[in-house]
């Protein structure tokens, strides 16, 4: 790394690491990661190679950073969906909704980890696995607590966390990649679909309707 780009990097290391990761998301997503040479996400984020080294040891990081990057930002809406939000079937259906939400609003890093992410070795499967138990384990807790509150019949809660993880996973892999069905029929299908898989009917239909705003598909 020459000099200039150390000094580069440590000027403003938070914006020019974003704006890596930026260019590394649009690129990834539409060459897929094979494809894409880190001479790609320099043009792409008008930085260096020498800054993309300064942030990430090789391109394998820089994918995995962007993995990470998107499973905090999943997780951390969900912690914020259902914050004061009585425990129970509220805060399964909350987390449920705001997962799909999450997904349809960001469609492009979504395609990185459910789709770019498959078959490119143990390490990308680990982190994909890593992500899966994130969130099975989060849609576990809550399905517990719905347990113990009696607002539904005694389950597996592992299996049913997992096999809920698998339903989406699924149905958002086929949107991004071609398109169909669009997140508000996901939404409207899915989540009832999985609440009654524990024997739990909505009143409404899922709450999305007409709490989440349209917002620009990134």
């Amino acid at each position: 790394m020459s000099e200039q780009d150390k000094n580069n990097g440590l000027r403003d290391p938070g914006s020019t690491r974003a704006r890596i990761l930026d260019a590394a998301l649009s690129t990834f997503s539409r060459k897929g990661y094979h494809d894409t040479r880190l001479d790609d996400i320099v043009d792409e984020s008008s930085t260096s190679k020498g800054a993309i080294y300064f942030h990430f040891a090789n391109k394998e990081r820089l994918f995995l950073a962007l993995v990470d990057q998107f499973a905090d930002l999943l997780e951390r809406r969900v912690l914020e969906a259902i914050d004061g939000k009585d425990e129970g079937m509220a805060r399964v259906q909350i987390a449920l909704e705001t997962v799909l939400d999450t997904f349809g609003r960001y469609r492009r890093p979504a395609k990185i980890l459910l789709v770019q992410a498959v078959g490119l070795g143990n390490v990308f499967e680990s982190k994909r696995a890593e992500v899966t138990e994130r969130f099975a384990r989060l849609i576990e807790t809550y399905l517990k607590e719905a347990v113990a509150l009696a607002d539904i019949e005694p389950v597996d809660t592992e299996v049913v966390a997992y096999a809920w993880m698998g339903a989406i996973y699924g149905i958002v892999i086929r949107w991004v990649t071609t398109g169909d069905p669009e997140p508000g029929r996901i939404m409207d299908g899915l989540v009832p679909l999985l609440l009654r898989s524990v024997g739990y009917e909505l009143a409404n239909g899922p709450a999305s309707q007409s709490t989440h705003a349209p917002s620009k598909v990134l």
